[in-house]
């Protein structure tokens, strides 16, 4: 029996490596003899270069940049052997880089995405692969383009290919863009997302003005992501937007995988509605029913289980079923991983 297990994280609680190898784990303990397949994902977020660091021929690097707050930290990367960097903007200017009391969008830049940019263009990287999600940013990426203006770098002539992996569909500005979707999740109020929503459209003209884009591209799907990033990345350094777990799993040869398997086992934090909206789970549906592989989802809350049934999932499963306790004991890492196993063990005890 051949299992391909492929999670993202459990937001908080597990990383995409350690549900994947506590699925591995409670598999092989009822049947030892499957070959199981581990393979930890992401959607182009957080996680990203962790999830592909096993390619062949990459190794892992690190920029010294500034953080959203502007102070020196270190962003690691991977680079692999025909000049293509990995990277993901959440190692610059990601929302995990600043404490909670000190998060605000307001004054937050993304220069140190740029000077990551920049630091693989040093190193000879001709082709820049970077994940847009979990950033404390809503600058539109103005201070990536700084950053790259001061080391001379020419936007009528780029020189970088680049690729963004992305699972939002979000315009730059207006009530779907990213001040007034995802700027209250990073710590701005009701007037300063209004504040921010403006200097998005003005960013937008300037760039206009300057030659380097259209009003069109910022209503461009993926825009908005990374508090605008989407849209910098695209109209000043021409990047490919691509979803993100398209990307990940044909980097990682994931429909490769999938020959001879039997089962596959997905899940991230919590399934619901939006997982159908180009989440990991979904991506993995997707490619499985290509090949026609059963896909079970096992996360840590669902909800529309039927929307998900429907959609093609062959079950669908919360790994906190029949536990009162509390949520801040079930987000626990030991509680999560023993939840996990005794999911899966009982998936495969019932068919043994």
């Amino acid at each position: 029996m051949k299992v391909i297990v492929a999670f993202d994280s459990f937001k908080g609680c597990l990383t995409a490596a350690e549900a994947c190898e506590t699925a591995r784990e409670a598999i092989l303990s009822v049947r030892p003899g499957a070959e199981v397949v581990t393979m930890p994902l992401s959607d182009g977020g957080e996680g990203m270069v962790e999830a592909l660091h096993h390619l062949p021929h990459v190794r892992r690097v690190c920029a010294r940049v500034h953080d959203p707050l502007m102070r020196e930290c270190e962003a690691e990367y991977l680079v692999s052997d025909d000049a293509t960097a990995y990277m993901e903007v959440a190692a610059a200017c990601g929302l995990t880089l600043v404490e909670p009391d000190k998060r605000n969008p307001m004054t937050a830049s993304s220069r140190g995405v740029g000077e990551m940019i920049i630091d693989a263009a040093k190193r000879g990287c001709r082709r820049i692969v970077i994940g847009l999600g979990g950033s404390a940013t809503c600058d539109g990426g103005r201070g990536l383009v700084e950053a790259l203006e001061e080391y001379g770098y020419d936007f009528h002539f780029p020189t970088l290919q680049i690729e963004t992996a992305c699972d939002v569909q979000n315009p730059l500005y207006g009530e779907n863009g990213a001040a007034c979707v995802f700027a209250p999740q990073k710590g701005a109020t009701e007037q300063q997302v209004e504040i921010l929503d403006r200097q998005l459209r003005d960013f937008a003209l300037e760039t206009e003005r300057r030659g380097l884009a259209t009003p069109a591209d910022a209503d461009f799907p993926g825009a908005g992501a990374a508090g605008g990033l989407g849209y910098a990345l695209m109209t000043y350094m021409g990047a490919r937007m691509r979803s993100g777990i398209e990307m990940m799993l044909e980097l990682l040869h994931f429909d490769e995988a999938l020959k001879d398997a039997d089962v596959v086992f997905t899940g991230e934090g919590r399934s619901d509605r939006q997982t159908l909206m180009g989440k990991v789970a979904y991506g993995v549906l997707s490619a499985s029913s290509r090949r026609g592989v059963p896909v079970h989802l096992v996360s840590g809350a669902v909800e529309d289980e039927a929307s998900l049934l429907e959609a093609g999932f062959s079950s669908v499963r919360s790994i906190n079923d029949g536990d009162p306790r509390p949520l801040s004991v079930l987000m626990q890492k030991e509680v999560a991983k023993e939840h996990l196993r005794e999911v899966i063990n009982n998936f495969f005890w019932k068919f043994k």
